[in-house]
């Protein structure tokens, strides 16, 4: 098996991208509730908060031989189509219109001022966002990368990991357990390097150091930070934290750690599946989804759907179009501009 070619890894690019589609749908909000909170659907939202770390862990991992060989040059080819995409589809969410029914009613202007207006009382924030809330995924691993290949390129290897640590460590204060320690944060912390950093860096040292685990080994990480996760997350809604609003805790390193060595302990896994070979189009579906996932909202709206009809068609709409539209796109020059 080549060493660039891990199936596995491929496979688990493709799983953690339905992950993170399923969980932006917004699905079993509106029914399955116990005492008029939905559990089932906040449980189901945060048992997909592996996904986005396994993506950084996963960059870190197999970017490492180039950033470490040349980090400058590794770094601008890296980060140039990164950051056009992030241009690209900002502009596009920006200009489209996300209530249909108030662009019917009173005009493209009225609809789309409001939104231009929200981004506008947080300018950095929204700097580190992007057009639309999903976008922040690339200017944070941009982020990631750029302090790896500085730290390499200076010959500081000793601090990448402890600055990155301590980036985690403010992130989760600052964010999740705001309510509890009252940190400041110039911008919401799941944006910028906070997370992302730690996670690329990871990544990077696993593949530099050759570090591995059995898959037994690997599960039991995983178990052991989703088990502390959620602990987390139940400990926090006590305090008047929505369960569902944890991007990132202390136990989601470990979590999407496990995950992502579960899945270097077994290479083949994927090899010939028609699945995996989605896995060339995980960027595209990933900055492609949330605009679709808008789109059939609005339909399921103004048909009167609800309830598990209405997350039903809009899990199934969502992916038919998203996949139609990334593999449609992808065979034309726009895919440049586009997609990576």
């Amino acid at each position: 098996m080549k060493k660039d070619k891990i199936h596995s890894i491929e496979l688990g690019r493709v799983i953690a991208i339905f992950a993170i589609l399923a969980m932006h749908c917004q699905m079993f909000l509106t029914y399955w509730q116990y005492q008029g909170t939905p559990w089932f659907g906040y449980i189901f939202n945060q048992t997909t908060r592996f996904a986005v770390p396994l993506f950084f862990l996963i960059a870190g991992y197999l970017i490492q031989p180039k950033l470490s060989a040349a980090p400058i040059e590794t770094l601008k080819r890296y980060i140039t189509p990164l950051f056009r995409i992030f241009v690209v589809w900002s502009l596009i969410c920006l200009l489209m219109p996300f209530n249909f029914g108030v662009l019917f009613e009173h005009g493209y202007l009225a609809e789309r001022q409001g939104y231009w207006h929200f981004l506008a009382q947080n300018p950095i924030n929204s700097l580190m966002e992007g057009g639309l809330v999903h976008l922040w995924f690339l200017p944070a691993l941009m982020l990631a990368a750029t302090l790896c290949a500085f730290f390499i390129h200076k010959d500081m290897l000793g601090w990448m990991l402890p600055v990155a640590a301590l980036l985690y460590l403010y992130g989760t204060l600052a964010g999740s357990y705001q309510l509890v320690t009252e940190m400041w944060a110039p911008f919401f912390t799941r944006n910028g390097p906070f997370f992302s950093t730690l996670l690329f860096t990871v990544g990077l040292l696993i593949h530099q150091q050759n570090l591995s685990v059995t898959a037994r080994q690997a599960l039991l990480i995983a178990l052991s930070g989703m088990v502390i996760h959620f602990g987390e997350a139940y400990w926090l809604s006590g305090l008047g934290h929505t369960f569902n609003e944890n991007d990132y805790l202390f136990g989601t390193l470990l979590w999407s750690l496990g995950c992502f060595l579960w899945l270097l302990a077994k290479p083949e896994l994927g090899k010939g599946w028609a699945i995996t070979s989605l896995s060339k189009y995980v960027l595209a579906i990933y900055v492609s989804h949330l605009p679709m996932i808008i789109l059939m909202m609005n339909i399921t709206g103004m048909t009167g759907m609800t309830g598990a009809s209405k997350d039903t068609a809009v899990l199934i709409g969502t992916v038919f179009l998203t996949l139609t539209f990334v593999t449609t796109m992808s065979k034309t020059p726009l895919r440049r501009w586009l997609f990576r």
